[in-house]
Formats: structure tokens, sequence, C-alpha cells
């Protein structure tokens, strides 16, 4: 088996646990928002702790180098990188935890959530980037395909429920995380990035916990497989599958692949929770994922650029 089909099925499996982790995350709906994310994102920084040793034991990972040519285990850069993208993360993914937590089904919350792809060009635009024309036209169809999703489809008319105006918030707010990643990641070692991040946001839900809600330790306890799940397989595994599949993996097809992110959670909560989606529901999760999949396709530009890099 080829180098890049090893990649592809590699993230083909991390598009499989980030897509089933939101059945996880429903299941999480028994405990308050902050404490179920505080607990499984520390779980998930700590989960990362042994990967970071085993990839710099095999040399795989960037290690910055200090002053005088010494190398960091963390260097201010990465510490700093790492908190600001878990402040980042710890919005998005709370504003995520809320709309589940308001009976939005996983399946909606997946495609919801994938929004994110679209939202990152137009939100570009602030950094002075261009944004294609076509980006324009995927914009307008990601709002039709989230209407049909989450408005016609409800026996209440034109009425937007409170969980997926979360989970609409959310991917707004994972799509700044997704260009605060894009902005230290080049600079830093990406599962040193991803541990302090998961500890950053795991911290700053616990203090939110503490101030806001009520945990009980014996509903944590009860709750130990969807949270073991999320912190263990949809960070630690799911993660660093991403980042070996991705050295030899083809960006475009890449992203293509990890979009099925959507596919997946919907699959798994038709199969695990008994969801059930409309026709006119099931019409807005293809049109969104046609919105998410066109962006990622390379403009003849692009194309061009990438032949002439390999040459």
């Amino acid at each position: 088996m080829g180098k890049k089909m090893k990649s592809n099925i590699m993230l083909l499996i991390t598009a499989l646990i980030w897509g089933s982790a939101f059945v996880a995350q429903k299941a999480g709906t028994v405990l308050e928002p902050f404490t179920y994310n505080g607990v499984r994102m520390i779980i998930g920084g700590l989960v990362l702790i042994p990967v970071i040793f085993i990839f710099s034991k095999k040399g795989i990972g960037d290690e910055m180098p200090a002053e005088g040519g010494e190398e960091k285990f963390i260097d201010k850069t990465t510490l700093i990188g790492g908190i600001c993208c878990g402040v980042a993360l710890c919005i998005a993914s709370s504003l995520q935890q809320f709309g589940m937590f308001f009976d939005t089904d996983a399946g909606k919350a997946g495609f919801i959530t994938s929004l994110y792809i679209i939202i990152v060009p137009i939100l570009g635009i602030i950094l002075g980037k261009k944004v294609r024309p076509i980006i324009w036209a995927c914009v307008a169809m990601g709002i039709v395909g989230f209407y049909m999703l989450t408005m016609a489809g409800s026996n209440e008319g034109f009425a937007l429920h409170t969980g997926d105006l979360f989970v609409l918030l959310c991917a707004f707010c994972f799509a700044c995380h997704i260009m605060v990643v894009d902005h230290f990641s080049p600079k830093c070692d990406g599962i040193k990035l991803s541990c302090i991040q998961f500890i950053t946001a795991g911290i700053i839900c616990l203090i939110l916990m503490a101030i806001f809600e009520n945990p009980v330790l014996s509903d944590i306890i009860d709750c130990w497989l969807p949270i073991l799940y999320c912190g263990i397989l949809s960070s630690g595994v799911a993660y660093t599958l991403q980042v070996l599949a991705q050295k030899d993996a083809e960006p475009t097809v890449a992203t293509l692949i990890m979009s099925l992110e959507s596919v997946f959670a919907v699959l798994f909560g038709v199969i695990l929770l008994g969801e059930k989606l409309t026709f006119i529901e099931i019409v807005g999760c293809i049109v969104i994922f046609i919105a998410v999949i066109i962006p990622q396709i390379p403009s003849k530009e692009e194309r061009l650029q990438a032949k002439q890099a390999e040459k």
C-alpha cells in the first residue's frame, strides 16, 4: 500500500472519529456544557503529552531553537499560540455544546458546524485576503442549506431554535479559531500547540463551571464513556492521525476527506441515537455539504502555482 493511500485511510478514520464525537457530545448533555467540556478538554491535553514525548524521540515534529542554539521543549511562541488557540477553542466548543444541550441533533450540529469552512475565507477579507467569486455563491448555498436544515423542516414554521443558533455561532467561532491556528501553526510544533490549547480551554471551562454550574461528581462518573471518547479518541488519537497523515497526503484531498466528518455525524446520529431527518432537512444537509466542498477545490491559478512549485 502506497504512502498516499495510507494517509487517506488515516484521514478517513480521523473524519469518522470526529463525526462520531458529535454523538458522544450529545450523550454528554446529561452534564452541563462547561462541566463536560472542561473535563474532556483536560483529558484531551493530557493524552497528547505522551504523544509529544514519543514524537520527540522519533524526531517527528519541530523543536523550536532557543537562544544559543539549544532546543526548548516549549518555546514562548508555542505557549502564547497555544493559549490564544485555547481561548478561541473554549468559546467555540462551549457554544457547540450549549447548542446540543438545547436539543440540536448530533447530525444537524455536524453540518451546521461545517459551515466554518466557507466562513473562514469571508473573515479573511478583514486581513486583506481576496475571496474568489465562487465563495459568495457557496455562502448563499450555505444560508439556504441552513434554512432548510433548521427552519423549513420545523413544525413550528419560521422558528430558529436556540440550539441551532448556538451551533451557528459556534461555526463563526471555529472559523476564528482556524485563523488563529493558521497564524501560529507555521511557527510551532503542531502537537505541542494543540496540547496547550486543550489544557487552556479545559482550565477556562472548569473555572466557568465553578462559577455558573453545579457539577455533581457522580454524574461526571456516570458520563465517563462519552467524556473519554471525546477526550482520548477525538483529541488524542484523531489529532495524531491527522498530523501523521497530512505529511504525505495532498492538501486538497485531505480537506475533502475530513469534510466527511459532517456526513459521519448524521450517520452515527441515526444509527446510535435514532435521530431522524425530514426530506427537506436531508436536502439541506446535501446543499451545505456541496457548499463546503466547492471552496476546497483549487482554482486554475492555484493548480498552475502548484505545478510550478513542483517544478
